[in-house]
Formats: structure tokens, C-alpha cells, sequence
């Protein structure tokens, strides 16, 4: 967990529900993030889903790892 954010191992997420992103963001502390939009059942929530491919050394912890915004329900 980082900043409120709970970060899933990538390889633990059903990737058939995301589809890739052209957002990106920076972070002054975890650098460029990238973006997944999930799609369930028709519906597309974009940017929904977000990750630091190579994340700054101060947020190494998160690296291989995919975060979703509070109102997604993992289950």
C-alpha cells in the first residue's frame, strides 16, 4: 500500500479487463505512471487502473505492480 493505494502484483490481475492506456502522469517521487482502462461487461472505465513501469528508486517497491482508483471493487 502507498499513499492509499493498495499496488497488485500484475501477474495476480485479470488482464482480459484491461486495455492499454495513451494517459501517462508523473510523480515527483515514483516517476511516470501508465495507464490501463477497465472494461466490464461494456462498460469502460478509463484509466481506471494505473502502473510505474520503472518506478523511481524510492518506490521500487511498487515496481511489477498495478494500482486501481478507489471506486473499482477488487474481489
Amino acid at each position: 500500500m502507498v499513499e492509499g493505494d493498495h499496488y497488485f502484483p500484475a501477474e495476480h490481475v485479470r488482464h482480459e479487463f484491461l486495455t492499454p492506456s495513451d494517459r501517462r502522469s508523473t510523480c515527483p517521487w515514483k516517476g511516470m505512471a501508465q495507464y490501463y482502462d477497465l472494461v466490464v461487461d461494456g462498460q469502460t472505465n478509463s484509466g481506471a487502473a494505473w502502473y510505474y513501469a520503472n518506478p523511481r528508486p524510492a518506490a521500487r517497491t511498487i515496481a511489477g505492480r498495478i494500482a486501481f482508483w478507489k471506486d473499482v471493487k477488487v474481489g
